[in-house]
């Protein structure tokens, strides 16, 4: 008995000492960690191929585990968002993934979910990479008019960032966008890495595109925010991978009873809204089936899926439409496609 009280004591004395001595630990533990992840590339020991980085898998329904749409493509040496949304570009730098070389955002429409997260990207590539270019953004019509309000917006930070670091660090060039209406076709085709933007169904948001890439034999489709087209499974046709957006239908329907319970009449009206323009995860399995992709991996999802037990609840009868791998993207998920093989790596960051 003494021994153990002994013991008891010594223990306690030890965790008094390291509470008392915190400062200094936690800023020898902190510094540690600090060198380690600082700099680091999560990208680097992919091979040559198709690498995507899903950094934003939410909707504009808050969801504390997933940022607003956006995702990284990585060909070769050329590195792209489509979309940026709230949440999505900070998370992508935090999880490694470094934007100094960033060399476009393309958008798929112009929802405030898909191009909130804008201004962290130029910043990044610009301060982090030295660019003495404007960043291209590219994307439907209107897309221009985005370029040049972010532009406004950013008129004075741009000149205080100059001002404090210096025009070596933050060239007068590289702080803004330069903005890109493009129609559906190629809108990107350099270095073996050709994108053709499709028009999808989002009305009353038109035109609304979807994308699909393709570098070095390996292809990947992303639809986009759109309804159930027959426009996916033609522009998916033969690629490896789709990646769809997807709402499920009986699972928005409670949020619709308990907000009319609630007495929100208004946001229960936009959770019937939003039925309309958005597809299923059973439409967009059978897209994918009609397409005979390798992979279907869902993202955009709505609503809010609190853990991997409703998943099955979210997916519903998708399985019984693809045969194939389903996957519900997170954040921090990656698809590696490496060039010269059939192979697709899951991975998470």
């Amino acid at each position: 008995m003494r021994r153990l009280l002994l013991l008891l004591l010594l223990i306690l004395a030890g965790a008094a000492g390291l509470w008392w001595q915190r400062a200094p630990l936690g800023e020898a533990l902190y510094g540690r960690l600090a060198e380690s992840r600082a700099g680091r590339n999560a990208l680097a020991s992919y091979g040559d191929g198709l690498t995507l980085v899903f950094c934003g898998t939410g909707s504009p329904v808050p969801d504390p585990n997933r940022a607003e749409a956006c995702l990284a493509v990585k060909a070769g040496n050329t590195l792209l968002l489509i979309d940026a949304g709230d949440g999505g570009v900070r998370k992508l730098a935090g999880l490694g993934v470094a934007l100094d070389g960033l060399d476009g955002v393309l958008l798929t429409h112009l929802h405030s979910d898909h191009i909130e997260g804008l201004a962290p990207a130029l910043l990044l590539r610009w301060a982090g990479g030295a660019a003495t270019t404007p960043l291209p953004l590219i994307g439907p019509p209107g897309t221009s008019d985005v370029a040049a309000g972010y532009n406004l917006m950013l008129k004075a930070d741009a000149g205080y960032r100059i001002a404090h670091h210096g025009t070596a660090i933050v060239p007068p060039g590289g702080g803004q966008f330069a903005g890109q209406d493009m129609a559906p076709g190629v809108v990107w085709n350099r270095d073996g890495l050709v994108i053709t933007a499709f028009a999808v169904n989002h009305a009353p948001v038109a035109p609304a595109y979807g994308y699909r890439i393709s570098y070095k034999d390996r292809t990947v489709v992303v639809s986009g925010d759109t309804a159930a087209t027959p426009a996916m499974a033609l522009a998916a046709r033969g690629a490896d991978v789709l990646v769809h957006e997807a709402l499920q239908p009986r699972l928005v329907a409670a949020i619709t009873r308990g907000l009319r319970a609630a007495n929100q009449p208004r946001t229960a009206q936009i959770t019937r809204d939003i039925l309309t323009y958005h597809a299923t995860p059973e439409q967009a399995a059978t897209a994918a089936a009609q397409a005979g992709v390798q992979m279907l991996m869902l993202t955009h999802i709505v609503p809010q899926v609190p853990n991997r037990f409703f998943e099955a609840a979210f997916l519903g009868d998708a399985p019984q439409r693809f045969s194939g791998p389903i996957r519900m993207a997170r954040d921090g998920t990656v698809l590696h496609l490496p060039a010269g093989n059939r192979e697709i790596v899951e991975k998470a960051l």
